[in-house]
């Protein structure tokens, strides 16, 4: 199958660009390098230096593509706060221009990688697909606004799409540098130059942690359903919440608290039996076997 992967040379990409070369497939990348990494690239398979910004500039590698794999994006919420700008302009138009290639050059299958935090605040966990959305950053409503156009090309078009919703995704390859680094890379970081943790507020807020791993499986088991979906919005994540206190426990480091930061979620908690249900998903490694496996691995 021809496969082509936007932000293939970034973190999750990159694993699912591994997986797809391994699994014998052709795979195409799109990527700016603006937050990936060259030394992230699989040489098996075809590099375009494009942004995804640009229609015209990506339009033509999307010919005979079977699947599309869109996960360029400028993540996380606390740089979107500070300049929504080129949040915008990479999540929601860039988002609007593959899925305007995708139609054009009659790609079989969309998968698009979104957030677990369209959830916000308002809702109770664990949360379920069917819940209202509740955006507290730039961030977070571009990649809202990236589902409703999957699903808009879905009902106008016809265009297959997946939305694939991902919590607190962690694993080898994560940044831990700069304004999109998250918590697991950063106390690894930290603890390898024996510095204490720096946790975010009280430390109570929970997250849902994912393993690479596994979210790659989901792309690969969305990627291989037989019915045709129409904007499909699909939960993965573990379906168990830790605080950041107790992560930092697991870790095993002495820590310190730093100011809260605005826009962020609470609480982060997967209901995962729709994945089950459609995808027949199911997580494999849990947070302290996917940590022990960074530690070891380092």
């Amino acid at each position: 199958m021809k496969t082509l992967v936007t932000g293939g040379a970034g973190f999750i990409g990159s694993h699912l660009v591994d997986r797809l070369i391994k699994d014998g497939h052709h795979v195409t990348i799109i990527d700016n390098l603006s937050t990936g990494f060259r030394k992230n690239l699989n040489q098996q398979a075809e590099f375009i230096l494009a942004d995804i910004k640009n229609l015209s500039q990506i339009q033509r590698h999307f010919r005979r593509q079977d699947c599309v794999f869109h996960l360029a994006a400028l993540p996380r919420i606390q740089p979107s706060i500070k300049n929504p700008i080129p949040v915008h302009e990479s999540n929601v138009t860039g988002t609007l221009n593959v899925l305007l290639a995708s139609k054009k050059a009659g790609v079989s299958r969309v998968i698009y990688s979104a957030s677990s935090s369209v959830y916000g605040n308002k809702n109770k966990p664990p949360l379920k697909e069917n819940m209202i959305s509740d955006p507290g950053s730039p961030y977070t409503l571009s990649k809202f606004v990236g589902e409703e156009y999957c699903k808009l090309f879905s009902k106008l078009y016809g265009l297959d799409t997946i939305i694939l919703r991902y919590f607190n995704v962690y694993g080898p390859r994560a940044d831990p540098d700069g304004d999109y680094a998250t918590v697991i890379p950063i106390f690894l970081k930290q603890k390898s130059n024996k510095k204490p943790l720096t946790i975010v507020g009280d430390g109570k807020q929970k997250r849902d942690f994912t393993y690479i791993d596994d979210v790659v499986e989901a792309n690969i088991k969305a990627m291989r359903l037989k019915r045709k979906s129409s904007g499909e919005v699909i939960n993965i994540g573990f379906g168990q919440y830790y605080s950041i206190n107790q992560l930092a426990k697991i870790i095993g480091r002495k820590n310190i608290h730093i100011s809260p930061r605005p826009g962020e979620s609470k609480i982060t908690l997967a209901d995962n039996s729709k994945a089950w249900k459609i995808l027949k998903w199911k997580p494999k490694i849990n947070l302290k076997e996917g940590i022990k496996k960074l530690i070891d691995n380092k």
